[in-house]
């Protein structure tokens, strides 16, 4: 186990947003009165205990925790490990790489997706595009915390110029913007903001839900927390938000509403909240070698479709909004 985590030390500090670090440490020193070389030695101390990563120690309040209190989150390491069980790498590919996501789950996805080499035998396709769509959306197969996405209007680059832009700039997808029901656009206009819905089956096939959260864009194109946006806990029964929203960054408060637009966050109704269960328990069961995917539900005037399913979801997004640790969910 000690060689595992130095490994996991290694791999953090290859990874590591020193800026962050930097910040975080003039957080936690200022609120704690313990030295910066005090607070960097212990979060290193506890990437061995409870195998999770340097900046976790500080995302998740560990400065200031009980060793009992810190067993209870779920870390980097922590869900390295179990997604690794619960996804395995053979079957885990039919998420981790979008053209086949969509391939693989198209009944519960309503608007138009196309990759690379679809468009390439069938270049009438971008006909309808173009004729139906003022914007579209180009991802990277592999792409992940909002990054290899880019929003491009249909006026700026000509149906002619579009496949050989995708092959420039490594883009394997196009996609026709969804257009989000008009509740959530009024809470936040920047961004499509998706609801995480994280499930798992368990070894004797029951399915259960982990956790309901609603992504909410600040003023960014996307509406990942790793790109500085929020994150609110959804009552998985109601479908209301049910608690503020927080920021990835510690230095950040959770805020009752929205810090653009003012609408409330907290009792947030997300529309078609029932359909949305239906869907995503339905989802689940089709491929069920996948036993724990992390759901990004969109939600149209129309109803509720996927983005995508994630088998590699954010502890992060998990356990941030609800202020607690939830690791025993994964040890059941």
């Amino acid at each position: 186990m000690k060689l595992k985590r130095t490994l996991y030390l290694g791999y953090y500090f290859k990874q590591m947003k020193w800026d962050l670090l930097k910040k975080f440490l003039t957080y936690a020193a200022d609120k704690t009165g313990k030295s910066k070389t005090n607070l960097l030695w212990m979060s290193i101390m506890d990437v061995y205990r409870y195998n999770i990563s340097i900046l976790e120690y500080f995302q998740f309040g560990f400065y200031e925790k009980t060793p009992a209190e810190k067993e209870k989150w779920a870390g980097t390491g922590t869900m390295y490990e179990f997604q690794l069980k619960a996804n395995p790498p053979k079957e885990r590919v039919i998420l981790d790489d979008k053209g086949m996501f969509y391939k693989n789950y198209r009944e519960y996805i309503k608007h138009k997706v196309f990759t690379l080499e679809e468009l390439q035998a069938n270049r009438s396709a971008l006909d309808d595009v173009y004729a139906e769509n003022d914007k579209l959306v180009l991802k990277e197969a592999h792409g992940k915390v909002g990054a290899g996405v880019e929003i491009i209007n249909t006026e700026e680059l000509s149906k002619e110029n579009i496949l050989p832009y995708m092959q420039k700039h490594h883009f394997g997808l196009l996609e026709t913007f969804v257009i989000q029901h008009p509740a959530i656009n009024e809470l936040s206009p920047s961004a499509v903001n998706t609801i995480r819905i994280i499930t798992q089956i368990r070894k004797d096939g029951t399915y259960e839900i982990l956790g309901c959260r609603m992504r909410i864009s600040v003023n960014s194109p996307v509406d990942n927390m790793g790109a500085g946006n929020l994150v609110a806990p959804v009552d998985q029964k109601t479908g209301k938000i049910n608690g503020k929203a927080v920021y990835a960054d510690i230095t950040k408060p959770p805020v009752e509403k929205h810090p653009v637009t003012a609408v409330p966050i907290v009792g947030f109704q997300v529309p078609f909240w029932n359909e949305i269960l239906d869907m995503v328990k339905e989802a689940s069961l089709k491929h069920p070698q996948n036993r724990s995917i992390g759901w990004d539900v969109v939600v149209t005037p129309n109803g509720p479709e996927f983005i995508e399913g994630n088998h590699d979801w954010c502890k992060l997004v998990w356990q941030l909004p609800v202020h607690k640790g939830l690791k025993h969910k994964l040890d059941e």
